[in-house]
């Protein structure tokens, strides 16, 4: 399965991948919208690939066959600060 990756200039880290190379008809008005004029990265063979760096394959190759596009968000950031406090509380706790 060949399929064309282009990413947002609006949103860090977001791409669409779709099935044929600068044809979005599958993806809905709405999220091209929210994600801008899509800029070409590459172009895959998936066929020829076991894994991805940040996306199930899986998942990609199903989404793209279902749907026609599969859309790649970064994953959430983790709040150090959040995390800082939950720890000393963890601790508190357990000092007790």
């Amino acid at each position: 399965m060949l399929c064309a990756v282009y990413k947002s200039p609006k949103k860090v880290e977001t791409y669409i991948y779709v099935l044929k190379r600068d044809d979005f008809s599958a993806v809905p008005d709405a999220l091209m919208t929210t994600f801008g004029t899509p800029q070409l990265v590459t172009l895959l063979n998936l066929s020829k690939r076991d894994k991805l760096a940040l996306t199930d394959i899986n998942k990609l190759t199903a989404a793209l066959s279902e749907k026609g596009y599969y859309l790649q968000i970064p994953p959430p950031q983790e709040n150090l600060l959040t995390t800082h406090y939950e720890e000393i509380s963890n601790k508190s706790n357990n000092s007790n």
